[in-house]
């Protein structure tokens, strides 16, 4: 498994990756805006933001989007903790464990992107984000 945080803004989170990048010769590897998803009619004064955005720096990685247009960031409590899984059934397993006593803030789905994802708040306030890619199949 693969742990990573995520970070949201409120609108400038392209500005903050190019900045991140320079700072630290890092490598902005992706950047999908909400005009390039399946939904984006319904992002329409958003489509150029970042629903997504991947930053390698010395072999870490940052992940990031603008928030929702309809959802405002609070600066602290800006970032999730991102945690990528290999195995689907520890997917479900930790996503079950970590929901007790906390609020599912997105249930687990199945996404566009080929995978299995989800959020929460844990009990203790904390903000996790919960990832399976599907094999692809060929």
């Amino acid at each position: 498994m693969n742990v990573n945080v995520y970070l949201f803004f409120n609108g400038n989170c392209e500005e903050a990756l190019k900045f991140y990048r320079d700072a630290t010769d890092g490598t902005i590897e992706s950047l999908v805006r909400y005009g390039d998803t399946p939904n984006s009619k319904d992002h329409e004064g958003w489509r150029a933001k970042i629903m997504h955005g991947v930053l390698q720096i010395n072999g870490s990685m940052i992940m990031c989007s603008d928030a929702p247009e309809h959802k405002s960031v609070t600066m602290g409590n800006n970032f999730s903790i991102s945690l990528n899984y290999k195995d689907e059934a520890r997917l479900r397993q930790e996503f079950a464990a970590f929901t007790d006593g906390g609020v599912v803030t997105m249930p687990l789905q199945d996404t566009f992107w080929g995978a299995i994802f989800g959020m929460c708040t844990d009990k203790f306030g904390v903000n996790w984000m919960f990832n399976f890619d599907r094999p692809v199949k060929k």
